[in-house]
């Protein structure tokens, strides 16, 4: 006879929906800014300004979004903020006026992609999974890659046909959907079927929905882990994880290959290629980490992108075989680093506390992306092109690697429980 498949697989499964409609908001930025530049005669600086709003909102919704989560449940959670970017989608064609973009894309986009973050995904690993935690958490990662992957070709092309209004629309009609198979298939915890989470034994322990206020929860949690070293240190690599990718990188790359004469849609293809490359880098990273100190794969991860972020100037003025290559190797190691963190987070800190400090650590992750996409939206309207912003980005990664070593060098705690892996692998 044969063996039914867990329920979890369907959660994740789900979640993995989720998480790749909301990428694929997050990534519009990328074909809107030169659009609206023309059209509206904003500068860059202006319309970098919503998106690093968007970005710091997304990031500080985490650990509320984990508290919350725990209170209503991730079903409706997940809903809830499909539905909030669905209806700001839609009304975003109507925007006329720079607030209209900070209120709409600024503040209601980046509460909706907040709440269906990674720091989501964390949760529902955690709740559903004991064996395979950090394959399943690197698959769930890799979704924001596969979002750019389906639709930044797509919403550039439409875009360039069409008008950005057209490419808003399809994002929202994929919220919508994703809200609908949401409430439909996801579960709140394998209890609530009858189940164990998967690779449970009996006797081992199950990570459940506390009571108690959210917001006074996300608090309490950040009070005990401030006061680890290892979470500020957690919290400052993920600041730099964020700045050279979502906040440089994931805003400013299309831009910037389009000063260098590239047409749109092939610079959107750039950004493609890295979403099928992540994908398969940032689930390898969940491999890894499943049996690799995760401080080193972090030290390799942030050195190699420190270096390949300082080379990217020239292979834009070429704009040839480089540049192929950075999309290739950058791709590889886009948010390769979220796996490791989430392991060192759950062995210092537990599997029960470890969604809520994850989204803090992201909020980091997200302060650091919001000042990047401003950043170097500034440096490009005083200086005239990206050259500095991408050369300082390499040169904090390379920082960052260094720093990544220094986590929980005391030893680390509950390795084995919060991973699924044998101790001292």
């Amino acid at each position: 006879m044969a063996r039914r498949i867990h329920y979890g697989w369907f959660v994740v499964g789900t979640t993995f929906v989720v998480l790749l409609v909301s990428a694929a908001i997050r990534a519009t930025p990328g074909v809107l800014i030169v659009p609206l530049e023309h059209e509206f005669g904003w500068e860059r600086a202006t319309i970098s300004l919503a998106i690093s709003v968007n970005l710091l909102l997304y990031g500080l919704m985490g650990p509320f979004c984990a508290a919350i989560a725990d209170r209503i449940g991730l079903r409706r959670t997940m809903a809830l903020a499909m539905g909030l970017l669905a209806s700001a989608l839609l009304l975003a064609p109507l925007m006329s006026r720079p607030w209209h973009l900070v209120l709409l894309w600024g503040v209601l986009v980046g509460a909706g992609t907040g709440m269906a973050a990674m720091v989501i995904g964390t949760a529902v690993v955690t709740r559903w999974f004991t064996r395979h935690r950090g394959v399943v958490l690197g698959a769930l990662t890799a979704s924001t890659a596969t979002g750019q992957l389906l639709f930044l070709p797509l919403l550039a092309r439409v875009a360039e046909d069409d008008g950005w209004r057209a490419a808003l629309r399809i994002v929202a009609v994929a919220a919508a959907g994703a809200a609908v198979i949401a409430f439909a298939f996801v579960r709140e915890s394998p209890a609530a079927l009858g189940l164990r989470p998967y690779g449970a034994a009996d006797g081992d322990p199950v990570v459940g929905r506390r009571p108690g206020n959210p917001a006074v929860l996300a608090v309490r949690v950040l009070a005990r882990a401030a006061r680890s070293r290892d979470f500020w240190l957690l919290a400052g690599t993920f600041f730099v994880c964020g700045a050279s990718t979502n906040g440089l990188i994931g805003t400013h790359l299309i831009p910037a290959c389009m000063d260098h004469g590239m047409p749109e849609v092939r610079a959107a293809g750039l950004l493609a290629t890295m979403g099928i490359f992540d994908l398969f880098g940032t689930t390898l990273s969940g491999w890894l980490t499943d049996r690799w100190d995760s401080r080193r794969l972090l030290f390799a991860y942030y050195g190699l992108r420190g270096l390949s972020l300082v080379l990217l100037p020239d292979a834009l003025v070429n704009a040839g075989t480089e540049l192929n290559v950075f999309t290739v190797f950058y791709g590889l190691d886009w948010i390769a680093t979220v796996p490791p963190t989430v392991r060192l987070a759950t062995d210092a800190f537990g599997a029960e506390d470890a969604p809520i400090v994850f989204g803090w650590v992201f909020a980091a992750h997200q302060v650091g992306a919001g000042l990047a996409a401003l950043g170097a939206g500034i440096v490009r309207t005083r200086l005239g092109d990206y050259h500095h912003a991408f050369v300082a980005s390499g040169v904090i990664c390379l920082v960052a690697a260094l720093l990544a070593l220094l986590v929980n060098r005391r030893g680390a705690r509950a390795v084995a429980p919060a991973l699924g892996v044998p101790s001292g692998a």
